[in-house]
């Protein structure tokens, strides 16, 4: 499919409403929307396990450049367990929302060091309203522009020369991700801003962001621990940045006064990665995306069975179904903020989106 192109629709005698009952029904028929809790069971009792692991071997290796082999094997870790706490944000470990809620702030505020309550205000806007201007908050970034009206809206000449080079930019940009990440959590938890449980997160995000800093200067020399923490940060942003950038960015633009029925606002404006199961295991699961978005709480391993059920029913009604190698993703992404940087009227906007049916 051509970027920013959305074919007309074949008529199928359903609304659009009725398209995605549809398809629902099918998905649960399939019994991919039950619980699986073995294999999340597992996921949980190894996060303190290899957690343990880590710092033991961090305190035996002691005071020696070869920790940052081990900052890297941290940053992976930290990201792992981020995206644990990401299915469990979703409500896809247990039936209980407070035993989910639970374990997302322990794997969020006190494993990770990001606050829960923020990133899921955030993250509940994302998937309401993906590539949708003004709307998605995922397209809102302070240094990259992902829209003509935000690269136009800079006015210092050095921002201008950033922006009209950012696809140059866009990935050591990611090794300031983890830090802006750890920022953020905390300036919206100390300024009380839509989170709840605010003194639970502030408890374990002290906890957890001062333990791991005094533990590191205590184990390690000051420069050393200097640059383990520089690597950490920065590995954890890269990873974290290159796990979730493939997923929505360069695909379609939405006006930000457009409506548009569930199942195309879902799936046109994601994008799948193909790949094996060390891939799954890699990106989390977000390589399904499309699945993700239409599901967000269908167990993780159950999106690879239900990607191609998925894509087999768009095809039949004519919704575009994206799915790319990873490598191309990245292609996609760099050219897509590189047109967007050199003022290139509306890249990949969807000028029929807003005359196709709406609900």
């Amino acid at each position: 499919m051509a970027p920013g192109i959305i074919p007309t629709r074949p008529r199928t005698g359903t609304t659009p409403a009725s398209e995605f009952t549809e398809l629902a029904a099918v998905v649960r028929a399939s019994g991919l929307m039950r619980r699986r809790y073995g294999y999340y069971w597992t996921k949980l009792v190894a996060v303190p396990v290899v957690l343990a692991a880590g710092i033991v071997a961090f305190v035996l290796v002691g005071d020696t450049w070869w920790q940052l082999f081990t900052a890297v094997g941290f940053a992976v870790i930290f990201t792992q367990v981020a995206m644990l706490g990401h299915d469990a944000a979703h409500r896809q470990i247990f039936v209980s929302g407070r035993w989910n809620d639970w374990i997302s702030l322990i794997l969020g505020d006190l494993v990770v060091g990001m606050s829960y309550g923020w990133w899921r205000r955030k993250h509940t806007r994302h998937h309401a309203n993906p590539n949708k201007i003004e709307a998605d908050p995922d397209l809102d970034l302070p240094v990259i522009a992902f829209t003509p009206q935000q690269a136009q809206a800079q006015r210092s000449p050095i921002a201008r020369w950033v922006v009209a080079h950012q696809g140059v930019f866009f990935f050591p940009i990611l090794l300031l991700e983890g830090l802006s990440l750890h920022a953020s959590s905390v300036r919206r938890v100390v300024a009380r801003e839509h989170v709840d449980r605010r003194w639970v997160e502030i408890g374990f995000l002290l906890l957890r962001l001062g333990g791991f800093v005094a533990l590191v200067f205590l184990v390690l020399s000051p420069g050393i621990a200097a640059v383990f923490l520089a690597v950490q940060l920065g590995i954890f942003g890269v990873y974290m940045g290159m796990a979730f950038a493939p997923n929505h960015k360069g695909m379609p633009l939405v006006p930000k006064d457009a409506r548009l029925d569930f199942l195309t606002r879902q799936v046109v404006m994601s994008r799948n990665i193909r790949g094996s199961r060390i891939l799954d295991v890699a990106m989390g699961g977000l390589n399904y995306q499309i699945e993700h978005h239409l599901f967000p709480s269908m167990p993780r391993p159950h999106l690879r069975r239900a990607a191609p059920i998925v894509a087999e029913y768009c095809r039949e009604r004519g919704v575009p179904y994206v799915a790319t190698g990873l490598w191309e993703s990245y292609g996609i992404v760099v050219r897509y903020i590189n047109r967007v940087g050199l003022g290139e009227r509306d890249p990949f906007e969807c000028p029929m989106i807003a005359q196709r049916q709406t609900i």
